[in-house]
């Protein structure tokens, strides 16, 4: 009995290390995407709907802080220094852009503190562990900790999917992390070739042609 115990109990820590190193392998994607960029590009607009890559690291570290954080009665903030741009009673949006008065490394500091701070709830707590999400409809707001690990995962590669996009419409830079593109070469011209290619094929479906 002993011995299928410390069998559970491996694997649940294997389980368990699997989850942080895809979480982590996102949150380096999504940071990676601010490199070499002036301030104005790392902070413009480049959808109708203001999407921008500082403000999606802003928002991935609010909602780690809330997940890893809140959620476990582990708070970041204190209650007299919760910032005007988190949690419930904030103005709409407040967490996806930066105001010029945010340099970018408070907001990346903030994102790798934010790391840090769930990294300890997730050493400290078991994966059935349970907390309450206050945003969350109260007949599902208690969540366990497995739960929301594979949530954080799922939220942070859409929005490095999303700083994907937003960072080729800047320069063109793409690629999946820093040492694995996962791409042929940007300045490979199959692009041009491919993307007429889908082009027309998109015209000639469309009735366009």
């Amino acid at each position: 009995m002993v011995e299928e115990n410390d069998m559970a109990d491996q694997q649940l820590a294997t389980m368990k290390a699997d989850l942080v190193r895809y979480l982590q392998s996102a949150r380096d994607s999504l940071l990676w995407k601010l490199d070499g960029l002036s301030e104005y590009d790392a902070r413009r607009p480049l959808t109708p709907t203001g999407t921008n890559l500082l403000g999606l690291v802003k928002h991935a570290a609010a909602v780690e802080l809330g997940y890893f954080g809140d959620t476990f009665g582990r708070p970041y903030f204190a209650p007299d220094e919760v910032p005007a741009w988190y949690g419930e009673e904030a103005e709409a949006n407040a967490d996806m852009w930066a105001t010029a008065e945010e340099s970018r490394e408070e907001i990346v500091g903030l994102y790798r503190a934010a790391w840090a701070h769930a990294d300890r709830t997730i050493t400290d707590l078991p994966l059935d562990a349970v907390g309450v999400v206050p945003w969350w409809p109260a007949d599902r707001a208690e969540a366990t900790l497995h739960r929301l690990l594979v949530h954080m995962i799922a939220e942070t590669d859409r929005h490095a999917g999303h700083a994907d996009i937003v960072r080729e419409l800047i320069d063109g830079a793409v690629g999946l992390r820093e040492d694995r593109a996962n791409l042929p070469p940007a300045a490979d011209p199959v692009w041009g070739t491919y993307h007429d290619r889908v082009e027309s094929a998109a015209r000639r479906a469309g009735g366009e042609d």
